[in-house]
């Protein structure tokens, strides 16, 4: 039996960047213009927010 995911699970999940999950990773730098290697490193600095992680990648 699978387990069913509310709408807010899966809005939770979409503020998060997990830097580990290369589609993940791979989704941010074509969104942002930058390389994979930026986002795991904006990942590492800023945490995993979204937010956080998309405002380090426009600073640089």
């Amino acid at each position: 039996m699978t387990k069913e995911q509310t709408k807010r699970g899966r809005a939770q999940d979409r503020r998060l960047v997990a830097g580990k999950q290369d589609h993940e990773v791979r989704y941010e730098a074509r969104k942002m213009d930058v390389s994979k290697d930026e986002v795991r490193d904006a990942v590492k600095s800023e945490g995993n927010s979204r937010t956080k992680v998309e405002r380090k990648l426009s600073e640089d």
